[in-house]
């Protein structure tokens, strides 16, 4: 078997997502069992990936499907309680008085919540969390799970306290005579080094991350908007631009001088209690104000079974407060990071432990910690909401528990199969070799057809064949390799803990130093946070929440277009600094970023984007 053939074959289960749910649209239900079984087939028919490794990568990936089902589940319960509880009318009503503009508003909701609420928790709960919440503020659900997962990025190496770079980054090279090699060249221990990657990371984010508000504003009224124009978001630029400054220099900042641990959870509180009073008195609001059209134009796509569900009042009368009505998701927030930084809390969440270790005798272990996981934590808060909002006097608290379980359901088959796919695939080959070189001797030694997992695993090769063709401008590819395997595993630091050690040896065998190398794996990180803007994990969870079961394919083709951006502007900015002082790759990054904001000034129509 040829190196291309073996491309060809680990590219098989991705041809088939690509091929069945973003170009034809099928429903993720439909297609992900398509690419289980086709990656099942390639494993065991073509890679020779031992049957009990398969089985147990899907237990695995079961496991882990239930463990995004439980976040969705409480994300849904939360927002319901909510909305019986009366709460989610007085929200609506806080933001009109904040402001009626649509864009301020997904600014406020995805950009700057949705950071918070990344910081804390990670592992998809943001848009779990914001896209409910933009719908139940008017937004068509397409629409609100588009823009919260858009901002799927500049706070993602950062979530969950830092876990993408203090776990991923740092297990993923740790115990490495590649990595010993570029911590002694660079005269520090192994822990300054990954904090100083965390510190790139976050340079490039920052630097990254100021478009984004103003493109996910841009998406908005370009998909969205009465005049499909990517024109009407442009015009928010000054607001679009404060709010992104406001939350990446604290960001930034905090890297810097703290670590990994709460750049975006700061930044995201930095970010809210800066840009909130400004929207409020006015500051660079836009002077005209950008709404979605009456209810009976929206395309039938764009709308959820959740759409039309009416905002009731409180039945007893009483006039809720915005405080109280924000006060679940200000519980949320602080119980998202005292459960991820109080030792003795987190010891006694995580000492509750579910696992099957060695399953079917393949080395590979399932597990979860539900008391851990954040649908816990959502679930806590909508009890705690029960007895805040007295919903024994009004509501029908039953309800919301009947909403969320018929979501699950709904939601359940395509994660299903979706996360054993994956597993499948990562594990095709769990002990590959290391290097292009080491591939192409195995195959021509004669390893027979049927036998590639003696090779290296799926996504290795895929990796290794880039790198075997980028040469010197691999820094311009690493954050696409980031970026596919959080497509591949729906998570940052998954990838991080797939490819890091895969970076840092390319970095050296093109000849980098110290600096060049933990700039590269700090661009495997970035680029695995952009990734999270079309992993399929999230687009099937975020839909979840909103209803939204059947159109996963049209939310990534969207999405696409902001993960490129990040992705190649990365890989730009990366070159740029790994040659130093003022050269041409800086010029080209500034060069991209006027490319984005010409596109979106001449890719405009008027007719609905579904005709």
């Amino acid at each position: 078997m040829n190196l291309g053939l073996l491309v060809f074959l680990a590219l098989l289960p991705l041809a088939t997502v690509a091929l069945f749910l973003v170009i034809l649209r099928w429903p993720a239900k439909y297609a992900m069992p398509l690419a289980y079984g086709v990656a099942v087939v390639v494993a065991l028919t073509f890679w020779g990936t031992q049957p009990n490794v398969v089985a147990a990568a899907t237990v695995n990936g079961v496991v882990v499907a239930l463990n995004i089902l439980f976040i969705v589940f409480g994300a849904i319960l939360l927002l319901y309680t909510l909305r019986e509880s009366g709460a989610i009318a007085t929200i609506q009503r806080g933001f009109a008085d904040i402001s009626p503009d649509r864009r301020v508003q997904a600014i406020i909701v995805a950009w700057l919540f949705g950071c918070l609420i990344e910081g804390a928790s990670g592992f998809g709960t943001p848009a779990a969390i914001a896209a409910p919440l933009l719908v139940a503020l008017g937004f068509p659900a397409m629409a609100a799970v588009v823009s919260a997962l858009i901002i799927q990025s500049t706070p993602v190496s950062f979530g969950a306290v830092g876990t993408p770079i203090l776990v991923g980054i740092d297990q993923g090279l740790a115990g490495q005579s590649v990595t010993e090699r570029m911590v002694e060249a660079a005269g520090t221990t192994h822990a300054e080094f990954v904090a100083t990657i965390g510190m790139q990371v976050a340079m490039i984010h920052a630097i990254l991350g100021i478009m984004v508000p103003l493109i996910m504003v841009g998406m908005l009224t370009r998909f969205f908007g009465a005049n499909r124009s990517f024109i009407d978001g442009l015009r928010a630029w000054p607001f679009a631009i404060f709010a992104a400054l406001a939350f990446v220099i604290p960001y930034y900042a905090v890297a810097a001088l703290l670590g990994p641990a709460f750049p975006s959870l700061i930044g995201g509180l930095v970010g809210l209690a800066i840009v909130v009073p400004a929207a409020r008195a006015g500051f660079l609001v836009p002077k005209d104000t950008f709404n979605f059209e009456e209810r009976s134009k929206w395309e039938p796509e764009w709308v959820s079974r959740f759409q039309d569900d009416a905002q009731p009042e409180r039945s007893d009368g009483e006039q809720m407060s915005q405080m109280k009505a924000w006060a679940p998701y200000v519980i949320v927030a602080i119980l998202l990071v005292v459960t991820r930084t109080v030792d003795p809390v987190v010891a006694a969440l995580q000492s509750v432990t579910l696992e099957w270790p060695d399953i079917f005798g393949s080395g590979i272990t399932a597990s979860s910690q539900p008391l851990f996981l954040p649908g816990f934590v959502l679930l806590v808060t909508s009890l705690i909401t029960y007895v805040l909002h007295q919903m024994w006097n009004h509501g029908n608290y039953l309800n919301a528990w009947k909403t969320a379980g018929n979501t699950i359901l709904a939601a359940g088959v395509a994660l299903i199969f979706a996360v054993p796919m994956v597993q499948v695939f990562i594990n095709s080959a769990p002990d590959g070799l290391a290097s292009v070189q080491d591939i192409r001797s195995a195959l021509e030694g004669g390893v027979a057809f049927g036998n590639a997992a003696q090779v290296a695993s799926m996504p290795e090769v895929l990796a290794q064949s880039v790198a075997s063709m980028a040469g010197g401008l691999w820094p311009l590819f690493a954050p696409l390799i980031g970026g596919l395997g959080a497509f591949l595993a729906g998570s940052n630091t998954v990838s991080n803990l797939m490819f890091a050690f895969f970076q840092i040896s390319t970095a050296e065998q093109i000849g980098l130093g110290s600096f060049g190398a933990s700039i590269v794996v700090a661009l495997q990180a970035v680029g695995g946070a952009g990734g999270n803007m079309v992993t399929v994990h999230n687009v099937v969870a975020a839909s979840a929440t909103v209803g939204l079961i059947g159109r996963e394919g049209d939310i990534i083709r969207k999405t696409l277009l902001p993960m490129t951006y990040y992705v190649v502007g990365a890989g730009l900015v990366g070159m740029g600094i790994i040659v130093g002082g003022a050269n041409p790759w800086f010029l080209a990054f500034l060069l991209w970023v006027a490319f984005a904001i010409g596109f979106m000034l001449v890719a405009n129509r008027r007719q609905p984007a579904y005709a």
